[in-house]
């Protein structure tokens, strides 16, 4: 399993317009293969940063399955103009000890 986490600094003053995207984008995401769960948080101390945490079956669920999806063209014309600057995705894979 795969964790995407991302950190989304949403444009001040946009955080409801943005959070009423993403209700609809949250759609596209679920519908891809290899797609488990995902959360969106809000930042107590920065009013306009989320984190937006995604697991996935594989990186490539994510990486090819997803953002090479028609489901991610819609997900990023609803979503990506909010961003500034524009996230850094990184995943995390768990660690075993």
């Amino acid at each position: 399993m795969i964790l995407e986490v991302a950190i989304l600094d949403v444009r001040p003053g946009q955080s409801a317009s943005f959070e009423a995207s993403f209700a609809e984008a949250q759609t596209y995401i679920s519908q891809i293969e290899g797609y488990q769960r995902h959360e969106l948080r809000k930042c107590v101390e920065r009013a306009d940063r989320y984190l937006l945490l995604a697991w996935w079956d594989t990186l490539e669920s994510h990486t090819e399955g997803f953002r090479g999806s028609p489901q991610y063209e819609r997900w990023r014309s609803l979503l990506h103009h909010y961003y500034e600057p524009f996230p850094e995705v990184e995943h995390y894979e768990q660690v075993v000890l």
